[in-house]
């Protein structure tokens, strides 16, 4: 059974006639009834009644018929959507960090549907290191992390920066002078770990100035992190402009260290195969509502 085979019928009876269907699909006429012939063929029915001048369904004609109708408007359907650049309906399945999360994250998202309507969202929010393994195993399609790979299986492009500073609660350290990393490095400090990008790019950062913290806590999520440093727990690197509010109720004392810590590149990363123009877009939105300046932004 063909489209062509199902164009024949249909005109033919919507038109109540071989000759009109035949100019209908700027064909001949004997090519229709051949048309109409295959499908009888194919059902091994006849599908209109040979008996009557006019072009009339038998019962399975208009069974036919109908179906015709229907499978011709999904055709074409498909057809007109398949057709559109501004219409594309898929799963796009994304990985971001905490702190993306907490801040721009609803922005981008209502973005991504507002100009993608039709595009359904699969978010997961987990650790650098676990979303790049996902996007290696084809379980994620578009992750966004701190550019703390070096992997050419997995393209990057940058979306923005975030500027950390170090941290405590408030009377914790003397905040009158500068204090040296190293001196710093004797206190206890609250770190993101090795499955946190920024843990990865920070820890690397001290290996190379040859710091070595006495007494490190390792915490794995970035909200119980915070908390943490609010509670007197210890000194941490925290997102500066992001955790301005509780800078500015007292809750968060910054610490002036030399040499001040280095911004961190947040990249936009997928499989190089798996690009697409929808992917490349969704890219594009990132980084114009990448803003990690406040905590809980809301949609718009």
């Amino acid at each position: 059974m063909t489209f062509k085979q199902l164009e024949a019928l249909y005109w033919i009876g919507q038109l109540g006639s071989f000759a009109l269907a035949a100019n209908k699909l700027h064909t001949s006429q004997s090519a229709v009834s051949k048309r109409v012939h295959e499908l009888e063929m194919v059902f091994d029915t006849e599908l209109f009644d040979r008996t009557q001048r006019a072009a009339r369904l038998t019962d399975k004609g208009e069974e036919m018929f109908m179906l015709a109708k229907s499978l011709l408007a999904q055709r074409d359907a498909a057809v007109d959507q398949f057709s559109r650049v501004d219409v594309i309906e898929r799963r796009v399945r994304i990985g971001v960090t905490e702190l993306t999360a907490m801040t721009w994250f609803p922005r981008w998202v209502e973005r991504i549907q507002s100009q993608y309507p039709k595009v359904t969202l699969e978010p997961d929010v987990d650790s650098s290191v676990n979303l790049r393994e996902k996007v290696l195993a084809d379980e994620l399609d578009l992750i966004v992390v701190p550019d703390a790979f070096a992997d050419t299986r997995i393209p990057s492009k940058a979306v923005g920066a975030v500027e950390s500073a170090w941290m405590c609660k408030p009377g914790l350290m003397p905040n009158d002078e500068p204090v040296r990393l190293e001196e710093l490095a004797r206190q206890r400090m609250l770190l993101q770990g090795s499955k946190s990008g920024t843990g990865l790019l920070y820890d690397s950062w001290m290996k190379n100035l040859g710091i070595q913290p006495v007494n490190a806590i390792v915490i794995h999520n970035l909200v119980a992190l915070i908390g943490l440093t609010v509670s007197g727990l210890g000194v941490s690197y925290l997102p500066r402009r992001t955790l301005q509010q509780m800078l500015d109720q007292g809750l968060l004392a910054l610490i002036d260290v030399t040499p001040a810590l280095p911004p961190v590149t947040y990249v936009a990363m997928y499989k190089g195969e798996h690009r697409s123009s929808l992917v490349a877009s969704i890219v594009t939105l990132a980084q114009e509502c990448c803003d990690f300046t406040q905590m809980f932004q809301a949609a718009r």
